[in-house]
């Protein structure tokens, strides 16, 4: 045909990526992941071959996922052994859970295996990844068989019935640790096979199902159950020994962040299994002390793993849906758009709001009830404590009211919803202070008449009072209040477009940083003999606030450079806030133990302080210049 005639009617047009058919004149391209997606015609040759993330028409499972699906068959039958095997013999489980923990075990298996063999291997290699990113927190969990048995508070393994120093280990102890590396190692393999560098899809629930799991995760933080037995101590992670705080904060870490990289995944049929791995290994933690709950006289439901399951059992119905945005509904530019920003501002100042009120009730009520019982008195007398920390926590829920109330207001919603971002860190620094106060007192009160006291003595038993439980309520509530305030913020900035500015003063931004860190692992104020908490000394239960504060603050910052103007002077001021909040421990905290004088901490807050409000007046000043 000459070079320059009209194309033939009858001849094959090119494909939209460029590829020719097979039997079209001409040298074949090399197919693009486009062209193999496509089912129209005979694939050209030769072919790479296609990863199962990319194509979720592949009906048959590649040898490595096959690998993958063997290693968690295995596992599940370890960690279905571990139920019938005692974890030590010092102690048995405290009733009869075999069968609900076989089940645990083997029916996430069961579920990975049947869709890969069915002719959906995405779907079921996405649920090997979804259990195995829990793998690592549950191993370090079981490690407390290991380091101190009697402090551990898994009834459904391990109950004693006599008073214990220490446990040694049995054969069930090591099926759980072989169960948990073979998961892990299942999905090391699922990740390898089905591992794609194709862009994903746009997907539904991609902001409601990271705020989810961070729901599930703080539930698991909390006492696993409430205990009327003597032989187990049950408390929150942040009260019990290292293994167990690890554990619960890896799988707390583990739950939104396995939950982003799901929806992520480029194949839709990958991204539901992974929803659902992860619904499922999160049941498998949070069941069992739901389970011990309901079967023992001596032990009762709380409330924590009671919310972990409900919001695991949400994501795993969202993940049964169609997880792709669908193309129909385009906005006029041509982009999927995103769920209302009225709707994300108005959850997000109400969850503002929530956490600043739990915060003032957990402030005002007592932390501490304590009761005594004198001999021969017919009923006990009570009281109550407070904690010298109640006046920081309540001007930390002040601090974080005003920005929430003005981002329900659409004029001011964009400035305020930046500082509310920064400013729930003040409510984790004060109530995990006051929340100090209320687990020394219940802890050391308790000891000093356990196991008896004299006749003629009188009995003093301390417990949390309702003013801890409404602070702990406003820790978990700050979390979920800085997650929506992140999707509020996405949102935000794709409604402005890509309009990423460098606004911000760095060096007075980076001393500002470098400022806040040194000023929350210092102490603020100075008391004859109080030691404070710190970051780098006395690390105790508010030293997790000061740890949280500083990393927020050096987050704060470090979005302000990449920030437009007004973003980033609010970013700042929001840090700027918490530093002066510290600051404020002198007054608040200082002046309820008396004899407080000024430390190296309160300098260097104010510092601090001053410096992000002179690089937040710049960022200002510089959006105007470029105005």
């Amino acid at each position: 045909m000459p070079e320059n005639s009209p194309r033939s009617s009858a001849e094959p047009k090119p494909s939209r990526t460029g590829a020719t058919r097979a039997g079209q004149s001409g040298s074949p391209a090399q197919p693009t992941p486009a062209t193999r997606r496509t089912s129209a015609g005979p694939r050209t040759a030769p072919a790479e071959p296609v990863e199962p993330w990319t194509d979720d028409t592949e009906t048959h499972p590649s040898p490595a996922l096959k690998a993958a699906l063997t290693l968690a068959a295995a596992g599940a039958v370890a960690l279905t052994a571990a139920a019938f095997t005692p974890v030590s013999p010092a102690a048995s489980p405290g009733f009869t859970s075999w069968p609900f923990l076989a089940l645990l075990a083997l029916a996430p298996a069961a579920a990975a295996i049947w869709p890969a063999l069915s002719g959906k291997p995405a779907l079921g290699g996405g649920l090997l990844l979804g259990l195995a990113a829990l793998a690592p927190g549950r191993l370090v969990l079981d490690l407390q068989f290991a380091v101190n048995g009697p402090l551990t508070i898994r009834p459904e393994l391990y109950l004693p019935d006599r008073f214990l120093g220490s446990s040694a280990v049995g054969g069930g102890f090591w099926l759980l640790v072989a169960g948990d590396l073979l998961t892990a190692a299942a999905g090391v393999v699922a990740w390898r096979a089905l591992r794609s560098h194709d862009e994903p899809e746009r997907r539904r629930w991609r902001l409601l199902v990271p705020l989810l799991a961070v729901v599930a995760g703080a539930g698991l933080l909390t006492a696993p159950v409430h205990s009327d037995n003597g032989f187990l101590l049950a408390r929150a992670a942040f009260e019990g020994p290292w293994p167990a705080l690890g554990g619960y904060l890896l799988l707390a870490a583990a739950l939104p962040l396995a939950a982003v990289l799901a929806l992520a995944a480029p194949s839709e049929q990958t991204a539901r299994g992974a929803l659902g791995g992860l619904a499922a290994g999160a049941f498998g933690v949070a069941a069992p002390p739901v389970l011990a709950g309901l079967f023992r006289d001596d032990l009762h439901v709380t409330w924590g793993p009671v919310l972990a399951l409900l919001a695991t059992a949400v994501v795993a119905v969202l993940a049964a849906t169609r997880l792709n945005e669908s193309a129909e509904t385009p906005d006029q530019g041509g982009n999927v758009e995103l769920p209302g920003l009225f709707w994300w501002r108005l959850t997000t100042g109400l969850l503002g709001l929530a956490t600043a009120v739990a915060a003032l009730v957990g402030a005002s009520a007592p932390q501490v009830a304590v009761t005594a019982l004198n001999p021969g008195a017919a009923t006990p007398v009570s009281a109550a404590a407070e904690s010298p920390a109640r006046w920081f926590l309540l001007a930390a829920a002040l601090v974080l009211a005003v920005p929430s109330a003005l981002v329900l207001v659409p004029k001011t919603a964009a400035v305020a919803r930046p500082v509310l971002g920064v400013a729930w860190a003040g409510v984790v620094l004060a109530g995990t202070a006051v929340l100090n106060t209320a687990l020394t007192a219940t802890q050391a009160g308790n000891l000093a008449g356990f196991g008896g006291a004299a006749a003629a003595a009188p009995v003093f038993t301390y417990d949390l009072g309702a003013g801890a439980a409404w602070t702990f309520a406003a820790l978990v509530l700050a979390a979920v209040a800085a997650l929506a305030a992140v999707g509020t913020g996405v949102v935000e900035r794709e409604d402005a477009g890509d309009t990423t500015t460098q606004s911000a003063n760095l060096t007075l931004v980076a001393a500002g940083a470098v400022l806040a860190v040194a000023a929350f692992g210092l102490p603020v104020f100075a008391v004859p003999g109080y030691v404070a908490a710190g970051l780098w000394s006395h690390f105790d239960t508010p030293s997790w606030g000061l740890l949280t504060a500083a990393v927020v603050v050096v987050g704060a910052a470090a979005l302000a450079t990449r920030s437009r103007p007004k973003p980033a002077a609010a970013l700042l001021t929001g840090a700027a806030l918490l530093t002066a909040l510290h600051a404020a421990e002198l007054p608040l905290v200082g002046g309820s133990l008396g004899g407080a004088s000024p430390a190296t901490g309160f300098w260097v807050a104010l510092a601090a302080t001053a410096a992000l409000l002179a690089a937040a007046g710049l960022a200002v000043a510089g959006g105007r210049r470029a105005a």
